[in-house]
């Protein structure tokens, strides 16, 4: 049996006995064609299965009828393989290929990283936007009480100071209000030492003001308006929503496909009282209190005056929403101080 300058040695099994026998096989124009002990066989090449060789060990070719041609020099096998015209799949090559493998788990990587960076908070804000304010309104609700079952306490508060400082914000924030629709409520508690002086934005529009915060700023009245102004941003952009959609966006997609909020519901008060905004949010809310300020005359440097203040008194910030528990850094200061 001579194989030729384009065949090649093989072990042959006929599928009906396990005995090898030598054979010759040849590979050109998509035929497979196998010469044994005087006897030649042909099969069309789309119709043999050709497993993905590995680095080492023996090659085969599955021939139709449960045949099988073996051999053990991979060498000899890849060369004559090509020379046929067949040629191994791209994936079979990255597989044996341990820099192709590494450089494929980096682009897998850098595409997770990539859809957690940017696919996953744009899905959310979608999905947000198709949520109806009621959705927010009721997370809000939720979140308000249980905040005052756990945390919060009746303020104690003058009424006449608190009506004063809501009255003031009324004022000031109403054309912001008028121009973008917004609705916002200012619930004033009183909260343990933990939170401090703080203020925060509830889902649906509550802005909650400790009566530390008043205390901490009686000097500095303006500066209440700006931390209020900046809630009012986030309630502006719906930031409490948007963070917990990021966090529980399969209960987001249930609602948006089955108009069942409960799944979102489910356990969102406890997540918002976890939750902590993005630097992204907290620079929106300061430019919405930027420009509150600055639309009624007063010095946004005020909220500048705010974070040293709460920087040098070293408050404990128990609530991670709150504003205190965002220290600025010197980029945040510099923004309010031009």
């Amino acid at each position: 049996m001579d194989e030729g300058a384009d065949g090649l040695r093989v072990d042959f099994f006929d599928g009906r006995s396990p005995r090898a026998r030598p054979a010759v096989a040849r590979l050109a124009a998509g035929r497979l064609t196998v010469e044994c002990e005087g006897s030649t066989r042909e099969f069309d090449r789309a119709s043999v299965a050709w497993p993905e060789r590995q680095r080492h060990g023996q090659r085969q070719a599955l021939l139709p009828g449960g045949g099988l041609l073996s051999s053990a020099d991979a060498a000899a096998w890849d060369a004559w393989a090509a020379r046929g015209g067949l040629r191994e799949r791209h994936v079979a090559r990255w597989i044996r290929s341990w820099r192709l493998t590494l450089l494929a788990l980096g682009l897998v990587g850098a595409a997770a990283w990539a859809s957690w960076r940017w696919g996953l908070p744009a899905l959310s804000d979608a999905a947000v936007a198709a949520l109806p304010a009621s959705v927010d309104a009721q997370i809000g609700a939720q979140s308000l009480a249980l905040l005052d079952q756990r945390l919060l306490e009746p303020s104690a508060l003058p009424a006449v100071q608190r009506q004063a400082i809501a009255a003031r914000f009324a004022r000031l924030a109403a054309p912001l209000c008028r121009r973008e629709g917004l609705q916002y409520r200012l619930q004033f508690r009183a909260a343990p030492k933990s939170v401090g002086p703080n203020a925060f934005a509830l889902p649906g529009g509550d802005i909650v003001v400790t009566d530390a915060l008043v205390d901490f700023l009686k000097d500095a009245p303006d500066a209440v308006m700006g931390v209020l102004g900046h809630e009012l941003g986030h309630v502006e952009r719906r930031h409490a929503t948007r963070m917990l959609v990021r966090s529980s966006f399969t209960g987001a997609f249930a609602t948006l496909l089955f108009g069942d909020v409960s799944t979102l519901l489910a356990g969102s008060a406890g997540v918002v009282m976890e939750m902590a905004y993005s630097r992204e949010f907290e620079h929106q809310a300061d430019v919405t209190a930027y420009g509150l300020l600055r639309d009624n005359g007063i010095p946004p440097r005020v909220m500048a005056t705010f974070f040293e203040r709460i920087a040098k008194t070293g408050h404990a910030q128990g609530l991670p929403i709150a504003i205190a528990s965002h220290p600025a850094d010197a980029d945040r200061i510099a923004f309010f101080s031009h």
